[in-house]
């Protein structure tokens, strides 16, 4: 017997802003940063970004919850050269790695995980700021909401356009309102909401809606 789903109703709680200390959870929404030079800024926001080959847990886009870790990035980068981009990260499913040579450090995506969560102060050698430190293995579950940090503000303000462009570039396509919000829920939209239709009835809905009632599965 096979059963089918023609709608939904759910609850958020809007804390995105988890701290450093806490775990982070399984499928939410979580603001997150991202140290990089000027260039490579302006690269990302207009095309997104690209998995770094390897690193101390392997291959993925490295992201913290702590704009302190952030700003040490590139490490060999002079502080005129650096850009601290502020993200909204769906997480997916998170593996903790709190100790050096963890069985899992580089192999967590193969067994099923999302995001590799290094915690602070958990005492590894390969972290000795001891500040949180996450990889992201799917460059789609990030996307940049903002600039943190800039070296000044002729450089913030270029960043914050590209930004702004590539939002209203989206906006039609997916059902975005010209004033911010989404056409179709309503809500704030600082960047595009996926525009879909429903299987059952045929209706044009969102993604993000908090609820949608279809009378053909009623």
């Amino acid at each position: 017997m096979s059963i089918e789903f023609y709608g939904w109703e759910v609850t958020y709680d809007d804390v995105q802003h988890l701290q450093a200390q806490q775990q982070p959870k399984s499928g939410r929404l979580y603001i997150m940063y991202h140290g990089t030079k000027v260039q490579t800024a302006r690269d990302i926001i207009q095309h997104g970004f690209r998995q770094s080959p390897d690193g101390m847990l392997g291959a993925g886009v490295y992201i913290s919850r702590d704009q302190k870790k952030a700003e040490r990035y590139p490490l060999r980068s002079p502080v005129t050269d650096r850009v601290v981009l502020k993200l909204r990260a769906d997480l997916g499913k998170v593996k903790r790695i709190d100790q050096d040579n963890h069985p899992m450090q580089k192999s967590w995506h193969t067994q099923g995980y999302d995001t590799a969560w290094v915690p602070p102060n958990c005492g590894m050698k390969s972290v000795p700021s001891g500040l949180e430190e996450d990889c992201v293995w799917d460059v789609g579950r990030i996307e940049v909401i903002d600039i943190a940090l800039a070296p000044n503000t002729t450089i913030l303000a270029e960043l914050r356009g590209l930004i702004a462009q590539n939002a209203q570039s989206r906006m039609a396509v997916n059902g975005q309102g010209s004033e911010g919000t989404c056409r179709i829920c309503k809500k704030a939209a600082p960047s595009p909401h996926s525009a879909e239709r429903c299987w059952g009835c045929g209706a044009n809905i969102c993604v993000l809606m908090n609820k949608h009632f279809c009378p053909v599965g009623s």
